[in-house]
């Protein structure tokens, strides 16, 4: 059986279902394996699972002393980001992966007539790197993909527009395969052929809509016409293309380096997350927190972090990518917001990554501290709300009936965000007449509260009705008008499909939906449920009595006792109407027998 401390149960519990890269560390905080996977919290929890059979894997999972991970979008992200820790950290544990290979990329020259080829070294003087990519077949339909739409250039030649003017060289064989464009030669112009090379930029950046309406389109006309062989080599292309364009975002070498920063904060907690950037890919990555002393602004806050951060991974890169301006930072930072393009992907990363980094964090102090989370959830709702203090002690209530036929009603209570179930209150309608939902509302309201007014008690902190507008007017009606009393009162409005997805409140009255993944959502919605409940099974308990005394409790002189006898020999009242004498004298003694007997043949015969 695997031991697992509670360190490592505490990680284990709040790890993310995403892909990412995580790194096991041993007691003295070194990186002893570096591993990637589509869902971390499975692939991670694996190792703890069971007793493994390699002796590798169980030396390996008895040396874990910590656990940390990098959330990435996805897959492929995951593949070449554990390359790169794994060449910079040489874990212990990976050494099937010490091999120094490196991935290929996609370099444009630049030539005055540039060549587009696949290369694993990366040489910045020669031309623009785009990449590395960890599967190796991607850039060979890419590449494949640019040579067929655009014939350029694919030899090693010195070519420059003197060599071209002087007729040095002549077409070669592709020229006349129709696989080269004979730039060599004069045949195409240099603003054409650039014109070539700024469409191959945008296949590999992933930005070819226009291409791929063009393709789409040469698809089309030839399935027009019948040519199906070639509609179908479109159709390869064009797939390939769709592929290539949701391609990672570490993806682009041009990038170079750089350090990107996400920041969250919640009340006083303060996240602060960095990722380290060369050559285009990721290579470390840490999240911090802070908490807050004095209020202080996120803008100082976010230097202090970008300098602890920067220290702790070595990083000396001077261009870095933040949400949002830092206040004191370095003067010799270039400061990059980046609004668009792979480095607006790349911060987009950091935020997912520090959003993730809160949402764990907060799950751990939840489970250690129930009470914690209970205060956060309620402080939200008081926001979301704009309540004059926290709604420690709500009161939610329901009605039910069938056309207004043995109408009840329910009140539950909920105190510190848990149902309080000795306090829950259940009303039979008594002054209402048919169906009159609002009616009923008003006098379950006004009973329940004139009681606490008369016997001192506590008033709730909050009102949640299970209805919508009209629902809100009613109780508000008998809080405010009738009781003189000021509590606020929220209505829990449902769609069509008859789900809660709006909040009624304030005056005048206001709609907000909140998110069904929020916690005051879920919190509401867990209210909602509970009095529905609790009224609907009032309601089925007097409907059932109801049913019963309309047939038996109405007989005189016949007592509890002998109707629970009937009742468990007949099982229904309909059988005990047809039942005979004899048959009832069978169960019941003679004289309670006549009674019954006679009361379902000669009574109700009248």
């Amino acid at each position: 059986m695997i031991r697992i401390s509670e360190h490592i149960k505490s990680i284990l519990s709040s790890l993310p279902q995403t892909p990412g890269v995580y790194q096991y560390f041993d007691k003295d905080g070194v990186i002893i394996y570096v591993g990637k996977a589509v869902n971390l919290k499975r692939r991670v929890s694996s190792y703890f699972q069971k007793e493994h059979e390699w002796l590798k894997t169980r030396q390996l999972v008895r040396h874990i002393a910590d656990i940390k991970y990098i959330v990435v979008n996805s897959e492929q992200d995951a593949f070449l980001l554990e390359n790169n820790l794994i060449k910079q950290y040489q874990p212990h544990y990976n050494i099937l992966l010490k091999d120094g290979k490196s991935y290929p990329s996609i370099c444009i020259t630049r030539e005055p007539f540039p060549r587009v080829f696949k290369t694993r070294k990366i040489i910045h003087s020669i031309g623009d790197y785009y990449g590395p990519y960890s599967f190796g077949n991607t850039v060979d339909l890419v590449l494949d993909l640019i040579h067929q739409l655009y014939p350029l250039r694919t030899c090693a030649q010195p070519i420059t527009m003197q060599s071209v003017s002087s007729g040095k060289y002549k077409v070669c064989l592709k020229y006349h395969l129709h696989r080269c464009c004979g730039v060599c030669a004069g045949c195409v112009s240099q603003e054409e052929y650039r014109e070539y090379i700024d469409a191959a930029r945008k296949i590999i950046r992933g930005d070819a809509r226009e291409i791929r309406v063009d393709l789409e389109q040469k698809m089309m006309v030839a399935a027009a016409q019948m040519k199906y062989e070639l509609a179908d080599e479109l159709k390869e292309k064009l797939d390939m293309l769709d592929k290539f364009c949701s391609k990672t975002v570490i993806s682009n070498t041009h990038i170079g380096q750089m350090d990107v920063f996400g920041y969250d904060e919640q009340d006083q907690n303060v996240y602060i997350s960095m990722l380290h950037i060369q050559n285009g890919s990721i290579v470390s990555g840490q999240t911090i927190e802070y908490k807050k002393q004095l209020d202080e602004p996120r803008e100082e806050i976010l230097a202090l972090g970008m300098m602890e951060l920067r220290e702790r991974l070595h990083s000396i890169t001077p261009e870095v990518i933040v949400p949002f301006i830092p206040d004191g930072f370095d003067e010799k930072l270039h400061i990059n917001l980046a609004i668009s393009g792979d480095k607006k992907k790349l911060l987009q990363l950091a935020m997912q990554n520090v959003l993730q980094y809160k949402k764990d964090r907060l799950r751990q102090a939840d489970k250690l501290n129930p009470d914690q989370r209970a205060m956060r959830v309620l402080t939200s709702l008081q926001q979301v709300l704009n309540l004059p203090k926290t709604p420690l002690f709500i009161d939610s209530f329901d009605n039910s009936s069938i056309q207004g036929e043995q109408a009840v009603a329910a009140c539950v209570v909920f105190k510190h965000a848990k149902p309080s179930k000795k306090d829950y209150k259940r009303f039979k309608i008594k002054t209402v007449v048919g169906p009159d939902d609002y009616a009923s509302m008003r006098e379950i309201v006004h009973r329940r509260y004139q009681d606490i007014i008369d016997e001192q008690g506590t008033l709730p902190d909050l009102i949640i009705a299970d209805g919508g507008i009209g629902q809100v007017h009613a109780i508000r009606e008998v809080i405010e008008k009738q009781l003189q009393l000021s509590i606020p009162v929220v209505g829990l409005k449902k769609d069509d499909k008859h789900r809660t997805n709006t909040l009624i409140f304030g005056d005048p009255v206001q709609e907000v939906s909140l998110p069904v993944t929020d916690e005051v959502f879920r919190l509401l919605v867990q209210i909602q449920d509970e009095v529905h409940r609790f009224a609907i099974s009032y309601h089925k308990k007097v409907r059932s009595k109801s049913q019963i005394h309309s047939q038996l409790d109405d007989i005189q002189g016949v007592g509890a006792a002998t109707k629970q006898k009937l009742l468990q020999h007949f099982h229904s009242v309909a059988r005990i109407r047809t039942a005979t004498l004899p048959e009832l004298q069978s169960v019941v003694p003679t004289h309670y027998a006549s009674i019954v007997y006679d009361y379902f043949n000669t009574h109700l015969s009248l």
